[in-house]
């Protein structure tokens, strides 16, 4: 049977049609799997005291640290680089914008010869290419996702940020506490090293005896120096992060209260997080970037209209007797290979690694937050018992002092005690620390970020 012409374009436009439902990607719905996935976690918890806010500084309420913050995230260098990169991805949307776009180009030549009359050629060229598949449509789109991506990575950036720079001045604190310890305790063995020689020289004490304290004395003093360049490095290391090594930060002398933050229900929590924001954005460019891949297998029209003029003078080139010429052109792949095929396959293969980049994401956040709230607790009561040890050791401390002074103890008894003590004191303070630093995490965890 012969067609008749005026049913040709619907039968080309039918047979498009068709060709469109053969290519489509078979990529599973990962917007329902990823629900599914966050369905699974389980209620967490409520800690005693926690308290809700809404940016991580809150947790802290101190204007010197706030300050600190602000530097750092206006001069970190890493941070810097992470800025850039999302207007790498911003420059880069808006070139996909404009492959939307028709494409425009004017020409213009001179040809003089001798005896001859100038000859000037003006064209100008409009070329498009109909988005028929929404191919391009779907290239920008995936571009879009990828600017969000790139927004909360680098959100999660500024809010890890600011987490390390209150966490690294709390750090300060403990060290500069750490030394005080440490001080106290090689005043306190001083005194005990000045009384056993008092002793050996009246004859009371022994040699050994007064070896242990002067031993004991300098081996506190190695751990002084020890901690006192430690705090260096702490210092140092939190210049690097405000993005100023030569920075003259203060130090508290005393802990600053965190307060313990409170987590909302597990779905609400998990929504905040900046980097699970960003999983999800990097599946769903990578589906659109599949169905770019899928589309590449279809026919492609593109038209073109051009205008040319040949005149005698430079002003009535496309201004006098111009031709127009248009031009409708439609290809499409027959044999490459495979390539196209393959590369459609590596595209649906792209989204699945980013849909289990986005469970074992969601995966560790749900750790963090839990091991987190866990640690809170853990420390809470490892606290309570070390400040009982501590009173124990103290009242102990002062029995053995007075049993020494007496006669009825010796030198490595008493030795034993004070070690036992101080330990304890450094102890209780590095406890102190990492509890207050955790409570930092969660907030982290929990999705509260920076400004």
């Amino acid at each position: 049977m012969k067609l008749k012409p005026a049913c040709k374009p619907f039968v080309l436009l039918l047979c498009l049609l068709t060709l469109s439902a053969c290519v489509a990607g078979s990529n599973p719905d990962y917007g329902s799997k990823v629900a599914q996935e966050q369905a699974k976690i389980a209620q967490w918890s409520d800690l005693d005291g926690a308290q809700s806010i809404t940016i991580i500084g809150d947790l802290i309420q101190s204007d010197e640290l706030d300050s600190l913050v602000e530097k750092g995230l206006a001069a970190n260098p890493g941070l810097a680089q992470t800025l850039l990169t999302l207007k790498i991805r911003q420059a880069e949307y808006r070139q996909t914008q404009g492959a939307r776009l028709p494409e425009m180009s004017a020409g213009f030549s001179a040809l003089n010869e001798e005896d001859q009359e100038g000859v000037y050629t003006g064209t100008a060229t409009v070329s498009w290419e109909l988005d028929l598949w929404r191919k391009v449509a779907d290239s920008s789109k995936a571009a879009s996702k990828d600017v969000a991506e790139q927004q909360m990575l680098y959100q999660s950036a500024r809010d890890t940020l600011a987490a390390e720079i209150m966490t690294g001045w709390l750090k300060l604190t403990s060290a500069k506490k750490n030394i005080a310890i440490e001080q106290e305790r090689i005043d306190v063995l001083e005194k005990t090293e000045n009384y056993t020689r008092q002793r050996y020289r009246s004859g009371l004490g022994t040699l050994e005896d007064l070896d242990s304290a002067r031993s004991a004395v300098a081996s506190a003093r190695a751990t002084l120096e020890e901690y006192k360049e430690t705090l260096a490095q702490q210092q140092r290391a939190l210049a690097t992060l405000l993005g100023n090594p030569g920075a003259d930060i203060s130090m508290a002398e005393e802990y600053t209260h965190v307060i313990v933050p409170l987590a909302d229900l597990p779905q609400q929590t998990l929504q905040r997080r900046p980097d699970l924001k960003a999983a999800f954005l990097a599946i769903e460019s990578a589906g659109l970037n599949a169905d770019v891949a899928y589309k590449d297998l279809l026919p492609s029209i593109s038209l073109e209209a051009s205008l040319e003029d040949i005149a005698s003078t430079p002003g009535s080139a496309l201004f006098t007797s111009s031709v127009w010429s248009l031009l409708g052109q439609l290809t499409a792949p027959l044999f490459q290979g495979g390539q196209l095929k393959a590369q459609a396959r590596i595209a649906d293969l792209e989204t699945a690694q980013a849909f289990e980049t986005y469970r074992e994401t969601l995966y560790t956040a749900v750790q963090e937050i839990e091991d987190a709230m866990g640690l809170e607790r853990s420390l809470g009561k490892q606290q309570t018992h070390i400040e009982i040890a501590l009173a124990a050791a103290a009242d102990t401390l002062v029995q053995y002092q007075k049993s020494y002074r007496q006669g009825l103890s010796d030198m490595l008894d008493l030795l034993t005690v004070q070690t036992q003590t101080f330990d304890l004191t450094i102890q209780l303070n590095t406890l102190k620390y990492e509890r207050l630093a955790n409570r930092i995490t969660l907030g982290l965890a929990l999705g509260i970020g920076a400004k």
